[in-house]
């Protein structure tokens, strides 16, 4: 009995160490790597579509907890093989890109404007827009409001700075706000030392949003001159193309109703725009800009943690859409 037993005993240790030194190493030597690219490996500089394909004019919930994101890949959905279960198990999970917490908006509006039936309400992530004007912002206060982004003054022309740009650039995203920075264009200076002077003050930092052109008519400014819409888009053209080289993104286009009708309609389908309409939704004011992507529908607007009048603004799409989107754009 004692002999049957170690004989049995010995078959089975031979038999485990056959199995642990021969068909799963061969089984692992045979997986050959896969060619399954994901986003995550390569990524480019310009979204496809800037736009996010949700549509707008239906509530979104915000403040939702967010999924983890998962790539599906070409694979089985079974896996039977002990080779590829073993290798399951010591490859790491990818973790899942980081999302920002979307506030609810509590702004008010000192002219309050009905829009119909799409308002800024029907929008998930509401923003701001700042300059010297707004004075010192308190800003972890304006985040608690519903600043879920801000675009904040950098430079005019050639030769300004806004004073309070770095102070604010800083502040903001010390709150957690996410920032990007706007150039006001003369039409006296060229398209490229333009860029140049705006490059020389705005700094390249992660996570920030594309920087933004201000193309509009300033009837204030000593400039009294009117392009052609030929020599206003090359202009622009210059400028764009200098700052997207240099940040690695494609610039936002931020115009006003008139401006855009005598210089922009039916050009720069490739950019996304960025566009004030206080008085109507954007459908109504560039009925054939259906592809916007920001609409700043105050100038009016009341916070806490500002002083006076604050610009509003919502970007077009779900907490979901934004989130994708700051994957793709934020550099």
């Amino acid at each position: 009995m004692l002999h049957t037993r170690f004989s049995a005993a010995l078959l089975a240790s031979i038999l485990v160490v056959g199995c642990s030194t021969g068909s799963s190493f061969d089984a692992l030597s045979g997986i050959k790597p896969s060619r399954e690219t994901t986003s995550s490996i390569a990524r480019p500089l310009v979204p496809a579509a800037a736009v996010p394909t949700a549509e707008v004019g239906y509530p979104v919930v915000s403040n939702a907890s967010p999924e983890a994101a998962v790539t599906s890949l070409a694979e089985p959905d079974r896996i039977d093989s002990p080779a590829l279960q073993q290798v399951a198990m010591v490859v790491p999970s990818r973790p899942a890109a980081p999302r920002d917490t979307v506030h609810r908006q509590r702004f008010r509006d000192a002219k309050p404007v009905s829009f119909g039936r799409v308002t800024p309400q029907h929008h998930a992530v509401h923003g701001v827009d700042v300059s010297r004007w707004q004075g010192k912002i308190d800003w972890s206060t304006l985040r608690s409001q519903g600043a879920n982004f801000a675009f904040i003054k950098a430079t005019d022309g050639g030769d300004h700075l806004d004073p309070t740009f770095h102070r604010n650039w800083k502040d903001a995203a010390d709150a957690g706000v996410r920032r990007g920075a706007y150039h006001f264009f003369y039409w006296c200076r060229t398209g490229a030392e333009q860029a140049e002077w705006f490059i020389r003050n705005v700094p390249k930092t992660p996570g920030a949003l594309p920087p933004v052109i201000d193309v509009e008519y300033n009837h204030q400014s000593r400039c009294k001159t009117r392009h052609s819409p030929k020599v206003v888009r090359e202009k622009m053209q210059a400028f764009m193309d200098r700052v997207e080289r240099h940040y690695g993104q494609r610039p936002i286009i931020y115009t006003a109703p008139d401006f855009y009708a005598d210089n922009l309609r039916g050009h720069f389908k490739d950019y996304p725009f960025w566009l004030r309409s206080v008085a109507a939704h954007p459908s109504v004011r560039y009925p054939n800009r259906t592809d916007w992507m920001f609409w700043q529908y105050s100038g009016t607007g009341l916070s806490k943690g500002v002083t006076g009048h604050i610009d509003l603004n919502v970007f077009r799409g779900s907490e979901a859409d934004w989130n994708k989107w700051l994957a793709r754009a934020a550099r």
